[in-house]
């Protein structure tokens, strides 16, 4: 919880530290008028390529999370399969160091219950039905733990997804305000057009911001709960035809 904490706060100061450098130093000074238009948008331009680049920081965490480690180090079909035939063997020491090999979210979960029957399995005193349900509450206890790891940054996404249209919303706003407000400041009939212009440029420039942050953040989101939906059915799916080879084991 430290670690993700320490992350988290790491995220956001790195991440308006570019957007500020950014806006500062890159978009202030360029000569191209369409860069140099982006520091028109003002400083709530630096909230939005902040919220930019924390965006793909935690989509990227979460991608390597769950393609590197909770996918594990081989396939989780050819890993099952081995399993099973292990477990129909009464390999149970072969079985654990199959899970360690692969050592993914699915093989996790799995271990923590082969682990469990292997302990209770010689004891005289536990009954068949007891030592399923030692082993049921392994396998749901190690579940419960590996979720929230699965989970993880996920609702900062979708909090982002939220707070970068919010802000690019307030953003336009302002620039609004200001372009409404040259129109009233009219001296000798005219009005006054770079005001005008640059109020105009300021709405555009958040609007556009806030929209692709948004969008991204609502993509990734989704992307990522897909996965660990899918992450989690496996791991329904492969729990459940290893309790049912241990029930058979036990003429439950």
């Amino acid at each position: 919880m430290v670690k993700q904490t320490i992350f988290v706060t790491l995220n956001a100061l790195v991440a308006f530290a570019i957007g500020f450098g950014l806006w500062y130093g890159v978009f202030r000074t360029s000569e191209n008028p369409i860069v140099h238009s982006i520091y028109q948008g003002g400083p709530l331009v630096v909230v939005l390529i902040g919220i930019f680049v924390m965006c793909l920081v935690f989509a990227l965490e979460r991608y390597f999370s769950l393609y590197g480690v909770a996918k594990g180090k081989s396939s989780v079909q050819v890993f099952f399969k081995n399993l099973v035939k292990q477990l129909q063997s009464d390999d149970y020491d072969g079985a654990l160091a199959a899970c360690d090999k692969q050592r993914g979210t699915t093989a996790n979960v799995l271990r923590a219950g082969i682990d469990r029957y292997r302990e209770v399995r010689a004891s005289e005193a536990v009954g068949s039905e007891k030592r399923i349900q030692l082993t049921q509450s392994a396998i749901e206890e190690a579940n419960a733990l590996e979720g929230p790891l699965l989970e993880r940054n996920l609702i900062a996404l979708s909090t982002i997804a939220s707070i970068a249209t919010m802000v690019g919303l307030l953003g336009t706003t302002i620039g609004m305000i200001r372009a409404f407000a040259a129109t009233g400041n009219v001296e000798g009939g005219v009005i006054d057009a770079t005001q005008l212009a640059v109020g105009i440029s300021e709405a555009l420039v958040n609007t556009a911001g806030g929209l692709v942050s948004g969008i991204l953040g609502i993509f990734f989101y989704n992307f990522f709960v897909n996965k660990v939906d899918a992450f989690n059915y496996t791991t329904d799916e492969a729990t459940f035809e290893v309790m049912q080879i241990l029930k058979d084991k036990e003429g439950i």
